[in-house]
């Protein structure tokens, strides 16, 4: 066997802490402005200041470099490259001359040009539990980049809406209500175990139209077989096609109602895995995923929108029946499109009294109409008839009996862009309160972030 030499075994020992070294496997960007950053005026200036979060130790200097680019509602881009030792803040200084949003991304990479990525987490659960399967898709899904992805508006208050709503919005909804009220609820309920001794747990299906049932898991706490009435509870969840689970721990305090967005079979009532493998296929349209093929949401009847809608209304309107309700209370939450569908639920008129949406979804179709900054996820194109659909008309349809809380708008989120949130919380006559934060993406917010965020309130308080 040939020896090595230490000068050998030093240089590779230097290339390996180079190429992935330990001083960057905690760190993080954190990103402030030096002032409130929804607060600004047209051509005020923006002052940005990215510092290096967690880093062991400084780096050595022309191995590594943080790559920014700064885009905006007004369509301006800018970008460089500055040195990146882990040590010193990078500040930059931008403005824009119209009410909207900039975007600043920063992203730390090697002299080579490619974004470091920090080594995956090491899973030490069990893999064949259910418990440990969503713990790793959890881990799986992990940032390993070291960046800031943030910005900071102007005007924002001014802020209109890229298309007007349709005129016979209000008609075009009375319409699918009275076809809705035609229909029995027809409500098929199996129970299922629940690990709650205190709740009993149903898999439910309701009939509806729009072409498919309501479908998802309903809880009834046991106390109601006692006489005692509960406020309601309705959830759903973001976009995509999985198979729905019956949830592990329903609440003993609420009547409880988790829908899915399409109205499947779930495995109660004849559910299969080939099923729940194909469905998305099954819903997809002229080459699109569910709900993105503009020849299809050209007509609002066919609108895959549509259907989701409306099994939000008959949802609300079978649980406003169930003998346990206490006649008052009905909270919708969401997150994304669960986000939209909270927004929908308390802009549809069935009495909801509180919504909680998260990153909310589906605002402001037509921003692309007026050139404002879009991401690069995929895009529903729009189409005129998308204003029936769009949440920034149903926010101002929420009545000031129900109060709206928006729980995270992310100011690096261009999944469900800032501008869009911005126009529905303009929108809401109602008792509100929505919070910016600071470097949060669609699905990501910073490690720490108090100080960052802006909460702005209306009406009652938290």
């Amino acid at each position: 066997m040939k020896r090595i030499s230490i000068a050998v075994i030093a240089a590779l020992v230097a290339i390996g802490s180079f190429a992935n070294p330990k001083a960057l496997q905690k760190a993080w960007l954190k990103g402030t402005t030096d002032k409130a950053p929804i607060y600004y005026d047209p051509g005020e200036t923006m002052e940005f200041t990215i510092e290096p979060q967690d880093v062991a130790g400084e780096l050595p200097e022309g191995k590594y470099f943080l790559k920014w680019e700064r885009t905006g509602d007004d369509g301006i881009k800018e970008e460089g490259k500055e040195p990146f030792t882990g040590t010193k803040p990078f500040v930059y200084k931008t403005s824009i001359a119209k009410p909207g949003f900039v975007r600043l991304h920063a992203v730390v990479v090697d002299e080579k040009d490619q974004p470091f990525k920090k080594k995956p987490a090491r899973f030490k659960g069990d893999r064949n539990s259910p418990e440990g399967q969503r713990a790793l898709r959890k881990l799986k899904k992990l940032k390993r980049l070291v960046f800031f992805d943030g910005g900071a508006a102007a005007g924002i208050d001014t802020l209109q809406q890229g298309a007007p709503e349709p005129k016979d919005f209000d008609a075009f909804w009375a319409k699918q209500k009275e076809a809705l009220a035609k229909v029995p609820f027809n409500a098929k309920r199996v129970e299922i175990k629940c690990r709650n001794p205190k709740v009993r747990l149903y898999a439910l299906s309701v009939d509806c139209t729009g072409g498919m049932p309501v479908t998802g898991y309903l809880s009834i706490p046991k106390a109601a077989e006692n006489g005692k009435k509960f406020p309601i509870k309705i959830g759903s969840f973001g976009y995509g096609v999985s198979e729905q689970k019956a949830p592990r721990n329903p609440d003993s305090d609420a009547i409880g109602l988790k829908i899915n967005a399409h109205g499947f079979l779930l495995r109660e009532f004849g559910g299969t895995d080939e099923y729940y493998k194909t469905y998305s296929d099954r819903i997809s349209s002229n080459g699109y995923t569910y709900a993105f093929d503009p020849k299809q949401n050209s007509n609002p009847e066919t609108s895959y929108f549509r259907g989701m809608i409306l099994r939000m209304i008959r949802a609300i309107q079978y649980t406003k029946s169930l003998p346990e309700w206490n006649g008052k209370d009905i909270e919708v939450s969401g997150s994304s499109q669960g986000g939209a569908f909270a927004i929908w639920a308390a802009g549809c008129g069935e009495g909801v009294t509180r919504a909680f949406s998260t990153v909310t979804g589906f605002c402001d179709h037509g921003k692309e109409l007026v050139g404002r900054l879009q991401g690069k996820w995929p895009r529903i194109k729009y189409v005129p008839a998308l204003g029936y659909f769009d949440t920034v008309n149903f926010a101002k349809r929420i009545p000031d009996t129900c109060r709206v809380d928006i729980m995270r708008a992310g100011l690096g989120d261009y999944a469900c862009e800032p501008s869009g949130l911005a126009i529905l919380w303009n929108n809401l006559k109602c008792p509100k309160t929505i919070v910016w934060v600071q470097g949060s993406e669609h699905s990501y917010a910073p490690p720490e972030y108090e100080g960052r965020d802006t909460i702005r309130k209306q009406g009652i308080e938290q």
